[in-house]
């Protein structure tokens, strides 16, 4: 028997991420890449923090100029936790390896 609540809760998963322009733009996925990712693996540590906060502000810097201002501060949030989630990473890697 087909479990139609779980097949409709991965379709509604699966639309809400194709729709979604801050958390998974579909513009910045070729195949099963995300750009983020492939940006990241051609950067070191702190060139890649630095590409976070920059994005960042960029956002914040230009969120009333552009007629959607929720979105991009939706993005500017977005590259603060991509930030966070680095540092807190790097926490746990480095107690890990002491």
């Amino acid at each position: 028997m087909i479990d139609i609540q779980n097949v409709e809760s991965k379709i509604v998963k699966a639309m809400d991420k194709i729709n979604d322009p801050v958390n998974n733009p579909s513009h910045y996925t070729q195949g099963d890449i995300e750009c983020i990712d492939a940006i990241r693996a051609s950067m070191t540590d702190e060139e890649f923090k630095g590409f976070l906060k920059g994005n960042a502000m960029k956002y914040l810097w230009r969120y009333r100029m552009k007629g959607n201002p929720i979105q991009d501060l939706e993005k500017s949030n977005w590259y603060i936790c991509k930030l966070e989630d680095f540092y807190k990473e790097s926490q746990v890697h480095s107690k890990i390896y002491k």
